[in-house]
């Protein structure tokens, strides 16, 4: 199976989600002084949206630094997105962003902290790219 690498913010929702998984994961540095994560193995990202959803500005510049090194870029095999439909059609473009950019897979989007659907879903998926890689 695939690990998870994540970013969250203060708020820690994602963070929050991602450990309700059960899977082995790695966070994204919140401060650009933190120590820099580079992951050698293939594993499925997991973002919040930022900003207004716009494209320019979705992304956070922490999963953004992150994918900008090769190694990280070249392992990426999925994209889970977390948002607020608040944000009506832009919900997640953070996560559709990264999979159109790098041409990994979107393969799922939740909102806030997720559902117990949310987590068993997200599992199923995760399995099922495993075994399609």
């Amino acid at each position: 199976m695939f690990d998870v690498v994540y970013f969250s913010n203060v708020s820690e929702n994602t963070k929050r989600f991602v450990d309700k998984l059960g899977i082995p994961n790695h966070r994204i540095p919140l401060y650009p002084t933190d120590e820099h994560l580079q992951v050698s193995k293939p594993f499925v990202l997991f973002t919040p949206t930022y900003g207004l959803g716009d494209d320019d500005t979705s992304v956070p510049k922490q999963v953004i630094r992150f994918l900008n090194d090769p190694v990280n870029r070249q392992n990426l095999r999925g994209v889970v997105g977390a948002g607020n439909t608040n944000f009506g059609d832009k919900f997640c473009r953070a996560s559709e962003v990264i999979a159109r950019k790098t041409g990994a897979p979107l393969i799922y989007k939740f909102e806030v902290l997720g559902t117990q659907y949310d987590v068993s879903t997200v599992k199923e998926k995760m399995e099922l790219l495993w075994k399609q890689q």
